[in-house]
């Protein structure tokens, strides 16, 4: 079986796994304050282009998202998200159980607007009963979005103008920041990222790392005693030369763009392969992740020597389904795949 169902079914990139065992039986401090974790935060701040930001190496994606939102929002308060933002959707309700409550806005391609976030407060702040209902305390998103698409810099300029209007802290979930980064449909660099948003997050685990995210902070309003939340939400790992050493050599040489790059440029590959086929797409996506909807005789065929992702219902009996590349995806995999949609019968 090959899988294309999601993008963190490989351990890690080579250079990770040799570093690893080169450096096996160093003795190192403990909790981050190491060499390499100190190495990594460099060349991230540098990439940033904002030296005075604050790196932060948390384990994982749910862990990063719960420790951020509750380290920002006050008891009363709550995250403004896209319906289909992965907090609202894919985190049983982690949010939730941190006495915070994910206040959702509708989306038709998991993007929100300016306005969107400009109406839900002025309806709030200008409501009577305001203090009987949650005050809107910060605003999620995600780059790529749950659907692959993504915010032009026109679009999350006119978002953080927003968010900034009613000082509210914009967080970027960057779980497959490299994968939207590289799109050729991009027009956002890292340096972007940094400069419209108050914290955001690299992502490893789906980059080419065994496991980790690294969050940054370029607004020095919300660093102050970041760490004591880590540490109270289990984050702080006590071997964290673990996850700096991986950061330190996702971010050497460019390697973290050039595997994601990889990724985007093979997905591409099998989306043109649907779209000569006349197999209908769902979304536009134009990242790693690529949605289109097949009949059950297709599902079929390819789950023969495929694993997807099943999306959902599309009505008239067909399903929406998700092909995902990684970082370590094989292009004679990619290659068996196409000439296996070409085969299909439509």
């Amino acid at each position: 079986m090959i899988y294309f169902q999601c993008d963190y079914v490989e351990g890690c990139h080579p250079k990770i796994l040799d570093k690893l065992n080169q450096t096996n039986m160093e003795q190192t401090p403990g909790y981050g304050t190491d060499k390499y974790s100190e190495s990594a935060r460099k060349k991230i701040q540098d990439a940033c282009g904002i030296p005075e930001a604050q790196v932060h190496f948390l384990v994982g994606g749910t862990q990063t998202n719960l420790t951020v939102i509750a380290s920002l929002l006050r008891p009363w308060q709550g995250v403004l998200s896209p319906e289909t933002g992965h907090i609202n959707c894919h985190e049983t309700g982690a949010i939730e159980a941190s006495g915070h409550k994910v206040l959702s806005l509708p989306s038709q391609d998991g993007t929100i607007t300016g306005e969107q976030v400009r109406q839900y407060c002025l309806e709030h702040f200008g409501s009577e009963i305001r203090e009987h209902t949650i005050q809107p305390g910060m605003v999620y998103i995600s780059y790529p979005t749950e659907n692959g698409t993504l915010y032009t810099k026109a679009q999350l300029s006119e978002l953080k103008e927003a968010c900034r209007e009613y000082s509210l802290p914009l967080f970027i979930d960057g779980a497959r920041l490299g994968y939207g980064l590289t799109s050729p449909d991009s027009d956002l660099t890292l340096q972007d990222v940094a400069q419209l948003s108050d914290i955001f997050y690299i992502g490893g685990t789906k980059c080419g790392a065994l496991f980790g995210e690294a969050v940054v902070i370029p607004n020095p309003n919300l660093v102050q005693d970041f760490r004591y939340m880590i540490k109270q939400r289990g984050g702080m790992l006590a071997k964290g030369r673990l996850l700096g050493l991986q950061f330190d050599t996702l971010f050497t040489d460019g390697l973290y763009f050039e595997i994601c790059k990889k990724a985007v440029r093979q997905a591409l590959a099998i989306r043109e392969a649907f779209v000569e086929k006349k197999i209908p797409l769902y979304g536009a996506s134009r990242t790693n992740q690529q949605f289109v909807v097949l009949t059950s005789q297709q599902m079929e065929k390819l789950g023969e020597k495929y694993a997807y992702e099943v999306w959902g219902p599309d009505g008239d009996g067909r399903t929406i389904v998700r092909f995902c590349t990684s970082w370590a995806t094989r292009d004679e995999d990619v290659s068996a795949l196409i000439e296996d949609i070409q085969r299909l019968s439509v």
